[in-house]
């Protein structure tokens, strides 16, 4: 059966299931679910643990062995299997149905992977192992969902943020230094949890005590410019830039997300349904609920000249045309970084596109490590 990650514990207190398979690219939520379920196996006598990690040349008989054998002290067993690309082949395949069909009392079974796509979800061998135990769906948290969720990790450490506008401000600053960065937010709860005692925090104790440590994702750039948040938007390109990113890849992005735009606007004037229009680009999670304001906010007219100002851009990008002030009143700025901005701002406020100062390069450390997938 399919389970939420927020249903885990009231499944876990009615009893452990044989077989279960956990996954989602959320490390931080992936490793605490796996350890509740470690914890409640514990718990419940299944104190031998076998743990196997699927690698180039993985013996799978070796797995099926230990998943039908007892351990000489009687001890009920653990047995983890980790499969980091997701992708078991065809000998895995078969091994994991087997291991599906042969559920065993003595043996709880725990399958990590990571996030699957919609083919491999229908695949004969996850089907098999979804009916036989349960299957654990890891969701990202989104951007919008990240300070109820700062929140909520908070109180169950005996903590909150002031009440009204202060408290919001508060939970909305932690969510913009992590943001990307799970790990990092849960970092700095646990920080928060050591700096202060128990009840209520200030926005300045907050502000004192988080870091910047946000890691940028160029395709979530796509959802602050269609929420039309300038800010982040800023934000983000100027993160994405201190962080080395190649500028090519942000304006391939954000070229995808206009010529979309454009796709769906011609189709809405040609008497298409949107939500048709919707599905046949692909527009899918946070953008689909985005994309209607985006296109009440932007002309046909103006996607076009966004396209042209790209063509452009991308020459620029590729050392095949440059920016030299006073060329031409439709050259793109000298720094192509003021041009990406300047392409996404069409998009985020057409009506501010020009008022509004491009990002400047960063001066502050960024956190190491790169941003997850």
């Amino acid at each position: 059966m399919q389970l939420r990650l927020d249903a885990l514990e009231a499944h876990l207190a009615k009893g452990l299931a044989g077989l279960y398979v956990v996954y989602g690219d959320e490390h931080l939520l992936a490793q605490e679910a796996c350890d509740r379920i470690r914890a409640t196996a514990r718990a419940a006598g299944f104190t031998d643990r076998s743990v196997f990690t699927v690698e180039r040349g993985f013996d799978w008989s070796s797995l099926l062995g230990a998943s039908q054998s007892m351990s000489l002290f009687g001890d009920r067993q653990l047995v983890e299997l980790r499969i980091p690309s997701g992708k078991p082949g065809k000998e895995g395949a078969d091994a994991l149905k087997a291991l599906a069909a042969a559920v065993n009392d003595d043996v709880l079974t725990m399958i990590t992977l990571p996030r699957l796509d919609a083919a491999t979800q229908k695949s004969g061998w996850f089907t098999a192992l979804a009916e036989a135990g349960v299957a654990l769906k890891i969701d990202p948290v989104e951007r919008a969902q990240l300070p109820n969720w700062v929140g909520q990790r908070l109180a169950a450490q005996g903590q909150r943020v002031a009440a009204g506008e202060e408290g919001r401000r508060a939970l909305a600053f932690i969510a913009e230094r992590v943001e990307g960065n799970l790990l990092a937010a849960h970092q700095e709860i646990q920080k928060l949890g050591l700096l202060y005692p128990a009840g209520s925090l200030s926005f300045e104790q907050v502000q004192d005590a988080v870091l910047n440590v946000a890691r940028y994702d160029v395709f979530k750039l796509n959802e602050a410019m269609l929420a039309g948040d300038v800010g982040r938007l800023t934000r983000m390109l100027d993160g994405l830039r201190g962080e080395g990113e190649a500028a090519v890849l942000v304006l391939w992005a954000v070229v995808e997300e206009v010529r979309t735009l454009l796709r769906i606007k011609r189709g809405v004037a040609a008497g298409k349904p949107l939500a048709m229009l919707v599905r046949e680009n692909r527009v899918w999670g946070p953008r689909e609920r985005l994309i209607g304001p985006a296109l009440s906010r932007v002309t046909e007219g103006a996607l076009e000249k966004a396209l042209a100002l790209a063509a452009r851009l991308d020459r620029q990008v590729k050392g095949l045309s440059g920016g030299t002030p006073g060329n031409h009143r439709n050259d793109p700025p000298p720094d192509p970084w003021n041009g990406l901005f300047e392409l996404a701002m069409t998009v985020a406020s057409p009506a501010k596109a020009a008022p509004v100062p491009p990002p400047r390069p960063r001066t502050s450390a960024v956190a190491p490590g790169r941003r997850p997938g």
